[in-house]
């Protein structure tokens, strides 16, 4: 037996906090010695933070990381483990996302990422270059490029995130030189079911590559980018370890090399390839790592806890509705609570509630984030620190009914928020006087209801304006995507918490709430018909259209790339209740509204990314604001 121990570090970095990054990195490198591992790491870009963008081009964020990774190594010298810590590396006026090899205190080797990704958010070639098969250098003398690294328990080769994507990356030809162990370190975005497919995707390189390979993930939430953490080992294949996700710390499990050795010998398909391989490609440097690793004789054999090789063991998954529940209520609320702790610009939260759906949960999310950061509180202490940090108005006019305030007012104090009643009738009224005086004659009945959004998005910045809190926008994607919001109004904040989330997951995530917590007020208002009462009788699917219409829209026009003439019968065998004329006639407004609504979305406050398709001209979806329809006719 060969065995090691192998130690997943999930760090909460921030973007340039360097000395404090390194902090983190040190208290858990001290804890995965403690913990007897034989290697230790930690998440891509840990030591500067991810996404740096164009933070990189200063040298001195790119000189400050190198002097931390330094220190990390003095302050580890002592310590057993081989650490694995992601970091900006420049070298022959390149820029590199480098992954080192740190051990006893030097930096052992260097080695960049190949595969960079400038689709969706990642814009990673617009300041770093490519690593390269056979890359020799070095970096401040420390050698640099595509090495695997021999040590006394087995020779280990390092990756960053996205070369795992490729099945044609760089751990099929550090495989094939030798590298039992391949540690990847990642910082991977949350994205709604994405960790099906990582699970998937790693455990498929693992098989096919006859390796270890251990994933590690940064959790946290850096701009709109949400981090779940977490990570996996797997052997050849098979599962070892499945790491917890949307919290800092450490997992670790025990693997025996001598069987991916053993089941190299045994695969003649691995052996063959291999063998061709290293005809035909260039092989990578192997660096001799002579210091002595952790001590491996107290590691016990890994086998189930349930004490069976061959029977399925008895732990109980959540249901697919939980896990897609709690991983996007965990993903929003981390969003949410280190947006607020990392800016250090602002003393706590602030929501205007309508009592309606989107601002609901958009207060259910802010409510989820304090109760993971009081936790260590008692219920009362919880609860009146609640009181304190988080605030919510209700702002009525003639068109705001009793039921939405009543249900406004019951979660409030179903959640402990204080909510204060504002009405803003004769402001109303004085602003439309105004508005009339100004045109000449009457407004239209939109501008009569902008006119109220945007007192409420007024007199919300000027709340968060004195008291120094965050004003959450709780606006959603589908009426996003449609232009039904206000300009000045509704889509005013500093945080849009729901503007990737369709409505149709907003709702899905109420009921689900309410089935968890049973709440008072989520029942009172999924019991109204959604709409924003800026107008009598105002119901959201009669001005629109039925949400899963639209959401069904939104997702066949801006994700698949669908014509409107193809998305018509698409939605007429999804939705056989509605025939073709009035299924044409959503079509073909939606996709108008939507071009014509682009100029409005682009000038939205930063939001939350939790899908593979978000509304987001700098990040996700590159629209020009200036388009017309004509193409599609």
């Amino acid at each position: 037996m060969r065995l090691i121990k192998i130690a997943l570090c999930s760090v909460n970095a921030t973007v340039g906090s360097v000395k404090s990054n390194v902090d983190r990195c040190v208290r858990l490198a001290t804890e995965a010695a403690r913990d007897g591992a034989t290697v230790a790491a930690f998440p891509e870009q840990v030591v500067g933070g991810y996404s740096p963008e164009d933070l990189v081009q200063w040298h001195g964020f790119v000189e400050a990381q190198w002097r931390e990774l330094s220190r990390f190594g003095r302050e580890t010298a002592a310590l057993d483990p081989v650490f694995i810590l992601g970091v900006t590396v420049g070298a022959g006026g390149h820029l590199y996302n480098a992954v080192a090899v740190v051990h006893r205190g030097a930096v052992l080797g260097v080695v960049p990422k190949e595969k960079l990704p400038t689709y969706g958010v990642f814009y990673e070639a617009r300041t770093f270059s490519p690593g390269a098969p056979g890359l020799s250098g070095n970096v401040a003398g420390v050698p640099f490029g595509d090495l695997v690294f021999a040590f006394d328990f087995g020779t280990l080769g390092v990756e960053v995130c996205e070369d795992a994507w490729s099945p044609d990356g760089p751990l099929r030809r550090r495989s094939y030189a030798g590298a039992e162990l391949i540690v990847n370190v990642s910082a991977s975005p949350f994205r709604m079911g994405v960790m099906g497919t990582r699970r998937e995707m790693l455990a498929t390189r693992s098989a096919d590559n006859q390796c270890t390979l251990a994933y590690v993930n940064l959790v946290g939430a850096n701009d709109g980018l949400v981090f779940d953490g977490g990570g996996f080992v797997h052997q050849n294949g098979r599962p070892a370890l499945e790491a917890p996700r949307f919290r800092e710390g450490l997992a670790s499990v025990v693997v025996d090399l001598d069987r991916t050795r053993r089941l190299r010998t045994e695969n003649t398909t691995w052996r063959r390839d291999c063998q061709q391989a290293l005809e035909q490609v260039a092989r990578p440097t192997v660096v001799e790592c002579t210091g002595r690793t952790a001590d491996r004789t107290a590691l016990a054999y890994p086998f189930p806890p349930h004490r069976s090789f061959f029977l399925p063991g008895a732990a109980a998954r959540r249901t697919a509705r939980e896990e897609f529940a709690e991983d996007l209520l965990d993903a929003l609320s981390t969003g949410v609570g280190d947006y607020l702790e990392k800016t250090g610009a602002f003393r706590g939260l602030g929501i205007a509630l309508s009592g309606g759906r989107d601002s609901l949960l958009t207060l259910l999310v802010a409510w989820r984030y304090l109760q993971r950061r009081l936790a260590d509180l008692s219920e009362t202490e919880r609860r009146a620190k609640v009181g304190a940090l988080m605030h919510a108005f209700y702002m009525p006019t003639r068109f705001s009914s009793d039921h939405t305030q009543k249900s406004a007012q019951r979660i409030s104090d179903d959640l402990g928020v204080p909510l204060k009643v504002v009405p803003i009738e004769e402001a109303f009224k004085r602003e439309a006087d105004a508005a009339r005086e100004m045109v000449g004659g009457d407004l239209t009945p939109v501008t009569m209801q902008n006119v109220q959004a945007r007192i409420r998005g007024q007199r919300m910045w000027n709340w968060a304006n004195t008291t120094g809190m965050l004003f959450l926008q709780t606006g959603n994607m589908s009426e996003k995507a449609m232009g039904y919001t206000t300009i000045g109004g509704d889509l005013e904040g500093a945080l849009a918490v729901l503007a990737n989330v369709p409505k149709t997951v907003v709702i899905f995530l109420l009921e689900y709430l309410l089935e968890k917590h049973g709440f008072e007020g989520i029942r009172m208002t999924l019991a109204a018909p959604a709409g924003p009462e800026l107008a009598a009788n105002q119901k959201g699917e009669d001005e629109l259209m039925p949400f899963p219409v639209l959401d069904s829209c939104f997702y066949l026009y801006a994700a698949e790339k669908l014509s409107p003439a193809e998305m018509t019968p698409v939605l007429c065998t999804m939705f056989p209740e509605f025939d073709r004329a009035q299924v044409d006639a959503w079509v073909t407004r939606f996709t108008r509204l939507f071009v014509q609504s682009i100029y409005k979305w682009v000038q939205a406050p930063l939001s939350l990314h939790v899908g593979n398709l978000d509304l987001d001209r700098e990040r996700a979806l590159q629209l020009p604001v200036v388009e017309t329809t004509e193409w599609t006719r």
